[in-house]
């Protein structure tokens, strides 16, 4: 049984979806004014790994993941540049899903944007009004939090411990410090040089918080199973979420909440000013694999803060090298026929600590140790002539079966499947003159033939066994 930790019980709890078939899953997008940062990336490789393994488990995954295409940043960014606000988001959301594609980070089933739900988060706000928790002011509409006597239950924030809770929420923007409580804005009122659309209480545009609600039941309903965010977002961002919905509707908002913690750099927070501010394009032209990125921003469990320095990402390269070395000389060693009880044993044991691990809360470290476990445990058996056929292929399936949650060696195991190639049947044949090369002890011919292999970008691994090739 799947448990994962529920921070609005404050506890770990088992977890399946309410109907037993599909998970309505809400995971806060990006602020497309930017170009997101490896600690927002941290938030949706956690988010894409939940997925991943809730589609192991056998469910069908409902993800919805929120653009937030107009707010104080991005108006203010597409004023900046004299653009449209829809140029202006569109390019950062473009660089946003390309970041995520080269990440190997799995769409989400829906990418709603904040801009075309305008008329559902009218209708909710209206519905707010209505029942008496939202009041209107000066063109602008709040909720009134003293109305939701629940409010707090999520983040243990409580409107009492506010002074002046309406005159500040009244001044409140988009923009403002995380420990603030008050009346949040659901409707703001038309500045000029602002984007607006019409509304019964006249032309404004929609608040931060008002957006997610909307938006996530128009698609998952008002009760979803489980909303997913970074921990900065649990006040107030969360807790008016709840507040508004629950308020509107009667009904959980959400049955499960899951926080990721921060990402910090080199021991501090990320900030430019600091010089250890970095994008994935930022490491890629460091000479960084993306794949190695991922690897490194899955070495620590979301719920602890994860440490990134450049020393970290350069063992993560070396570690994703261990990994597709071996993955790619698989195919090639020379093994007698037939299959080991002990490889069968190992690796018996390994699915076990797999699931074990993803099981308590999303271990995915842990998971990824399983792996690395398995490689340590083979080698020798491969090095001392105790590994088959049969156990080759085994451990390939459990290669690919883990990866459908890791994502790490979609390429690699793709490579390993493919057939046999002219150009590998060529290689094949150079490192057999190579290898006769070497039993006449002409070493300047093996030399050469291994100069020429280099030069194509093949990796030459002499065994036990035999040489084996894999591409660089």
């Amino acid at each position: 049984m799947l448990r994962l930790h529920n921070s609005l019980a404050r506890r770990e709890e088992d977890f399946a979806p309410a109907d037993g078939h599909t998970v309505r899953l809400y995971t806060c997008g990006p602020t497309v004014y930017n170009v997101v940062t490896i600690g927002n990336l941290r938030f949706f490789l956690a988010a894409d790994l939940l997925c991943r393994y809730l589609r192991y488990l056998g469910w069908e995954v409902h993800q919805v993941m929120n653009l937030t295409d107009v707010d104080d940043k991005t108006i203010a960014g597409c004023q900046s540049e004299g653009v449209p606000l829809s140029e202006f988001t569109g390019r950062y959301a473009e660089l946003f899903f390309q970041d995520l594609c080269t990440l190997n980070i799995a769409p989400a089933w829906k990418y709603p944007r904040a801009t075309e739900h305008i008329p559902q988060m009218l209708a909710l706000i209206q519905t707010l009004l209505d029942k008496g928790h939202a009041y209107v002011r000066d063109g602008s509409v709040y909720f009134d939090i003293s109305s939701f006597p629940q409010y707090g239950r999520l983040s243990g924030v409580r409107p009492e411990e506010a002074a002046d809770v309406r005159e500040f929420g009244r001044l409140q923007e988009d923009e403002y410090e995380r420990e603030a409580v008050a009346d949040f804005v659901l409707w703001k009122a038309a500045k000029p040089g602002e984007p607006t659309w019409d509304s019964p209480w006249g032309p404004g545009r929609p608040g931060w918080h008002i957006e997610c609600s909307a938006m996530s039941m128009q698609y998952l309903g008002e009760t979803m199973d489980l909303h997913a965010g970074a921990v900065d977002l649990l006040f107030p961002h969360h807790e008016n979420e709840i507040a508004q919905s629950e308020a509107a509707t009667g009904q959980p908002f959400s049955r499960f909440w899951t926080h990721v913690e921060f990402l910090i750099v080199d021991g501090h927070k990320m900030s430019k000013s600091l010089g250890n501010y970095y994008t994935l394009g930022d490491l890629l032209a460091k000479g960084h694999r993306p794949m190695a990125v991922r690897h490194q921003l899955m070495t620590a469990h979301y719920r602890k803060q994860l440490n990134f320095t450049l020393d970290g990402l350069q063992q993560s390269e070396s570690a994703l090298d261990r990994l597709t070395t071996y993955v790619s000389r698989l195919p090639r060693l020379p093994l007698p026929e037939g299959e080991s009880a002990q490889v069968g044993e190992i690796l018996t044991r390994a699915h076990a600590k797999f699931r074990e691990a993803l099981d308590d809360d999303l271990n995915v470290p842990g998971a990824l140790g399983v792996v690395f476990e398995v490689l340590a445990e083979t080698n020798p058996l491969i090095e001392g002539g105790q590994f088959h056929t049969g156990d080759r292929d085994r451990v390939l399936d459990f290669l690919r079966d883990t990866d459908q949650v890791l994502g790490l060696l979609t390429v690699t195991l793709a490579e390993v499947a493919a057939p046999q190639t002219s150009d590998d049947d060529k290689i094949d044949a150079l490192v057999a003159a190579r290898t006769a090369a070497r039993a006449a002890r002409d070493w300047a011919k093996a030399d050469q033939i291994r100069d020429e292999l280099t030069e194509q970008g093949i990796i030459l691994e002499d065994t036990a066994g035999g040489t084996v090739w894999r591409r660089a």
